[in-house]
């Protein structure tokens, strides 16, 4: 066997005549052999080389033009919407907006012009506006006057309708200061009640009249004057002095006078009740001097007569 081996190892390859299984084993001389027949066969297969030349160059180019015409094409058709869209919102102004809301003036071909006077317009300097306010508070001072007259003259006509008062009576004395009632019985006295008390009780019977104790001015003249009841105050001026005096719990519907009134020394201003604060018939009465309140009764006695 060893022999066998060797001899067919000495042998050249021969690929037609050997039909031993030694005959189909690849060995090198044969690969070069066959590769020859490999190139030839796949050689036809192969792409031909693309041509050199201009038509490298005009493809790119072409397919560049198209899309810049396409390009435009989008510009051409987007731009002038967006334009169009964004030009109408900014050119509309205010007044614009505002036209539908807007006056108008249509003037007459025959109208004409009116002329201005003097009388046609305000006084514009200082001294006619001046002169304009004195005017006005002149004639708002003698309306006022007028309509307080009035009042005095409905009042008075009312209260005489409602109570009887005898106005022929006078107040004692004929000076400056008279006692405002005829006869009384001295009653509480100034700073009585801890001090409260900041007039002096004149005990009297219903009914009595009340008597102005100077000329004056009534201030107060009202059916409910707090704790007075019906009361009335009347501003004086004695001696270059502001005077004050006041006249509480009268009787109802009493009253001879109203506000803003001008009456005489002695004048008949109403008649002695009990309203108010009260628990008999009498006359409260108050002083004041300079606003600050005194001892009305010291002040009668230092004055009247």
């Amino acid at each position: 066997m060893a022999e066998k081996i060797d001899s067919l190892a000495s042998e050249p390859d021969n690929d037609a005549t050997s039909l031993t299984p030694r005959t189909r084993v690849r060995r090198p001389v044969a690969r070069r052999s066959q590769a020859p027949a490999k190139v030839a066969r796949t050689a036809p297969a192969a792409r031909p080389a693309a041509p050199k030349g201009p038509n490298r160059v005009v493809k790119p180019l072409r397919s560049l033009v198209i899309l810049s015409m396409v390009g435009g094409l989008v510009a051409t058709v987007a731009l002038p919407a967006f334009a169009a869209g964004g030009l109408q919102e900014e050119s509309v102004t205010i007044q614009q907006k505002a036209v539908a809301d807007a006056q108008t003036l249509v003037v007459a071909s025959d109208a004409t012009g009116a002329e201005l006077s003097r009388d046609s317009y305000s006084a514009t300097t200082s001294e006619e506006i001046e002169k304009k306010k004195a005017e006005e508070a002149a004639a708002a001072a003698a309306a006022e006057r007028a309509r307080l007259a009035a009042s005095v003259a409905s009042s008075q006509a009312q209260t005489q309708s409602r109570v009887s008062v005898d106005l022929n009576m006078v107040a004692p004395g004929s000076g400056a200061v008279r006692w405002p009632l005829a006869g009384y019985t001295l009653g509480e006295g100034f700073g009585t009640r801890g001090g409260a008390h900041m007039g002096v009780d004149m005990l009297a019977a219903g009914g009595t009249p009340i008597f102005a104790a100077a000329a004056g001015v009534v201030k107060v003249s009202q059916e409910s004057y707090g704790g007075y009841g019906v009361a009335v105050t009347i501003d004086h001026v004695i001696n270059g002095q502001r005077v004050g005096t006041l006249y509480g719990h009268m009787t109802y519907g009493s009253r001879q006078v109203v506000a803003g009134q001008t009456v005489q020394a002695g004048q008949i201003i109403g008649l002695v009740g009990s309203t108010g604060r009260s628990t008999a018939n009498h006359l409260h009465f108050e002083t004041y001097l300079n606003g600050s309140n005194i001892d009305p009764y010291a002040w009668l006695l230092a004055n009247a007569g």
